[in-house]
């Protein structure tokens, strides 16, 4: 392939049932890139999550744009670092600024239901996967009413870099859909 592809990358306790990963999947099939999308169900282990995801990335033979969301956002820029590719960031967690041991004990996935454990060497494994970005590589998607993650911490460490900061809405980032095309768009599809 190599036309392109987008690699949809879910937040913690997500999947590729989101309703983000869905409508970019949805409107990519209307436009008969269907294959051209991929949203890999994340491991909760920091460091296979990436593996799995370099993979993809090794293997796709074309361009790929990363979408990055809440934790994936931090993948997506680790990601982009190491194989130079660009990224969309959807309020994204940045790691180094975020206290960690506040994730660490029992958790389930909101769509599965699966059961896990968040531990302190899972957000060792976080740490050690900050990068600093590259301005050029990202587009930052920030709503101010994220009761999730301070949205400032995102405008902050991707200064220098696109960003679209709106006012209101919350961690899901409730204006998404206006953003699909422009999204498509941006990965050059």
């Amino acid at each position: 392939m190599d036309r392109g592809l987008i690699l949809y990358l879910h937040g913690f306790c997500s999947s590729p049932a989101s309703w983000k990963s869905q409508l970019l999947a949805e409107e990519m099939a209307r436009r008969g890139m269907a294959a051209q999308f991929v949203c890999p169900q994340l491991s909760w282990v920091p460091d296979e999550a990436v593996a799995s995801v370099s993979r993809l990335i090794e293997q796709a033979g074309g361009p790929v744009t990363l979408i990055g969301s809440s934790l994936g956002g931090h993948y997506a820029n680790h990601l982009a670092e190491k194989y130079g590719v660009n990224a969309v960031l959807i309020n994204p967690a940045v790691v180094d600024r975020l206290d960690l041991t506040l994730f660490v004990g029992d958790h389930a996935n909101f769509h599965s239901g699966e059961r896990f454990t968040f531990t302190a060497a899972h957000a060792a494994q976080l740490k050690a996967q900050v990068r600093q970005p590259t301005p050029e590589r990202y587009w930052l998607l920030a709503e101010t009413g994220d009761e999730v993650l301070d949205y400032r911490q995102a405008v902050d460490f991707y200064a220098g870099c696109r960003q679209t900061v709106l006012p209101g809405g919350e961690h899901g980032f409730t204006q998404f859909p206006g953003f699909v095309p422009q999204i498509i768009e941006y990965a050059g599809l």
